[in-house]
């Protein structure tokens, strides 16, 4: 039975994560961060307005949370839709501190939780927005200042504004010893690199692998080049020419998938082809010559074509028009309402609101830090649950132990907390390359500032709460229905077999327009993706929390295989091949159907009915799919 990778030893165990911390320095990013949280707190320490220090430099902190690689149009977005959620969290949670506390704070951020949840799934730009809709929600309505709600909300947007603005300038102050092509350049370019990989594994074992990666960069790069764009952007020159060429990358996958089918090794002299449009990419320079294979079978038809058009691209011809594979605006909001969203809202309002009724039985004033690291703790895009509650607590404690022995040995005063802040805002960007090093990271930032704010605790009892908080997410988590590593599973791999029925329901369908085929191709392949992640991150889990769903791989990799087959069978037909009988296409997308049906309610899917495998059509292709429907009925989990 072929299984997926399993997931690297740091998402299972936090203890063995050293191999996460390796690779370079983003000193681009550190210098940002030395320069971000430090000099906004410096300044209203300076000013004797500490609270305004405390405010802008925790809206600084969060936007060098979500400072991640990304291109100069996607960056201001990246940052800047999670802070405007914050502000709106931190003007909610002001108006819910009003109602008191007890029980009734804890109802009311409730319904925050329920909305920070919905938003958090419809992707991971709205994931950043829903966490800071609610922390901020609850360090609102927990942590007494001396600003007014709207200057709350404005001092932590001018903490992000001053993270984006100096994201745009250091470049031109400071520029770099050699040109590097854009963000957007080099994910197009990382497309052509996954294509030659993916040529070089054609007729060896890592086809399916080198498939894999070419989905990646294909994800990045439609992301870098269609997503997160403010409204009434306008491409430029450039862009159009980078939409253009990652049109052309569009039709040489569908060549090489075919070739992939075929499992024909493909020469080394073809292979090199979409290297030299890598570089070209790259460099700007014209890519010289282009070798194409002889058009001698369905695939190297379909290469041989794809080659000629990527010359006339590349030579300065407007490529054909290809949708983007971006979600629209009802897409996002089905995302939000659907299961996925519905039950991870769910989730998150239980965690708040329990944590929060919890913390208000405990002695102290300040109860926000447990409702707070709840919140950050549910997330289910930072690992394996098990996983993250114990980087939590590992990470809390190292924090803690940090802060209170500064505090204890450093003279009381303004200054040594600034400092701290700097130093911790600086290695937010290497933070980020484990959960426990970012939380270990972040603590002391955020008791920094809030010391500054006026809660002088040392810190010991943060790691009371957080302890506290592990436990309440992880019995979250051991819930039916509330968004865990099962809903995760069955929600992303339902909408993957949808995805794949529709791919062949539009290759099978006479004269189906190539711009709709290729974006549906795309949209099952990152949707398989989706899928995929969720299953290697579920088969890391511990009883009772689902480690069992590692039996879903080999089915993600046999709807893989579906829609391999379902390209080339596209391309058969483009070039001539007899349509399949009507009754085979039908029974086909019924029982592509059924599957998802079976996937989404949770129940093995061994009543489908599947046609024979020598009642295919005339499309040999169509055998793999019956074939590997049939593999998907038999190795499905009972």
């Amino acid at each position: 039975m072929r299984r997926l990778p399993t997931p690297p030893d740091w998402l299972t165990h936090p203890l063995r994560g050293v191999r996460a911390l390796r690779g370079p320095v983003p000193w681009a990013a550190v210098v940002r961060g030395a320069l971000g949280v430090g000099p906004v707190v410096a300044v209203g320490v300076a000013s004797g307005r500490m609270s305004f220090g405390m405010l802008a430099g925790l809206g600084a902190m969060f936007a060098h949370i979500n400072d991640r690689p990304a291109t100069r149009a996607t960056r201001a977005v990246r940052i800047g839709l999670p802070a405007l959620a914050g502000a709106a969290g931190l003007l909610t949670g002001a108006w819910l501190g009003t109602l008191g506390l007890g029980i009734w704070i804890a109802l009311a951020l409730a319904p925050v939780g329920l909305v920070s949840g919905a938003i958090s799934a419809i992707g991971p730009v709205c994931s950043s927005a829903g966490v800071q809709l609610m922390v901020l929600a609850v360090v609102g309505a927990g942590m007494p200042l001396p600003v007014s709600p709207p200057g709350r909300a404005g001092l932590l947007l001018i903490g992000a504004a001053w993270v984006i603005a100096m994201a745009a300038l250091l470049p031109r102050v400071i520029p770099a010893r050699q040109s590097a092509p854009s963000g957007e350049r080099e994910a197009v370019a990382a497309v052509y690199d996954a294509l030659a990989g993916l040529m070089t594994a054609v007729g060896s074992d890592g086809g399916q692998a080198a498939r894999r990666r070419l989905t990646a960069a294909y994800d990045a790069a439609y992301e870098a080049l269609y997503a997160h764009r403010l409204p009434l952007h306008r491409p430029d020159g450039e862009e159009r020419r980078l939409r253009d060429r990652l049109a052309v990358a569009g039709a040489l996958s569908e060549g090489v998938l075919t070739l992939l089918w075929e499992n024909e090794p493909v020469p080394d002299r073809i292979a090199r082809t979409p290297a030299q449009l890598a570089r070209s990419v790259r460099t700007g320079l014209p890519p010289g010559r282009l070798p194409a294979p002889v058009p001698d079978t369905a695939g190297n038809v379909a290469m041989h074509r794809a080659v000629l058009l990527a010359a006339r691209v590349f030579d300065g011809e407007p490529a054909p028009p290809v949708g983007a594979v971006v979600p629209g605006h009802r897409q996002r909001l089905r995302r939000a309402l659907g299961p996925a969203g519905r039950e991870y809202a769910a989730r998150v309002a239980l965690c708040v609101g329990v944590s929060t009724a919890l913390a208000q039985r405990l002695p102290g004033a300040h109860w926000y830090w447990l409702p707070a690291t709840a919140a950050f703790l549910v997330k289910p895009d930072m690992g394996p649950l098990v996983s993250r509650a114990l980087s939590r607590a590992l990470g809390t404690a190292v924090g803690v132990a940090v802060f209170g022995a500064l505090a204890t040995l450093l003279a009381p005063g303004a200054v040594w907390p600034v400092v701290v802040a700097a130093v911790c805002s600086a290695l937010i960007p290497v933070s980020v390359r484990h959960f426990a090093l970012q939380t270990a990271v972040l603590t002391p930032l955020l008791l920094a500032l809030v010391h500054l704010g006026g809660d002088t605790d040392p810190g010991f009892t943060r790691l009371t709460d957080t302890l506290l908080a592990c436990g309440v997410v992880l019995a979250a988590g051991a819930l039916p229905g509330l968004g865990g590593p099962r809903a995760q599973v069955s929600v992303r791999l339902s909408l993957a077999v949808r995805a794949t029925r529709d791919h062949l329901d539009r290759v099978l369908t006479a004269e189906a327009p190539y711009a709709t085929r290729l974006r549906l191709r795309r949209e099952a392949y990152r949707a398989l993706a989706d899928a995929r992640r969720a299953v290697e991150v579920a088969s890391a889990e511990h009883p009772p929390f689902g480690r069992d769903l590692a039996a879903w791989a080999p089915v993600v990799f046999a709807l893989e295989e579906i829609v391999d087959a379902a390209t080339a069978c596209g391309v058969r037909l483009d070039q001539g091949a007899p349509q399949p009988e009507p009754a085979l296409a039908a029974r086909l997308r019924a029982a592509l159907s059924d599957l998802a049906d079976a996937v989404a309610a949770r129940r093995p899917p061994t009543d489908l009915v599947l046609p024979a495998g020598a009642a295919v059509g005339d499309c040999a292709t169509l055998a793999d799919v019956t074939a590997g429907l049939h593999r998907v009925r038999d190795l499905a989990p009972g």
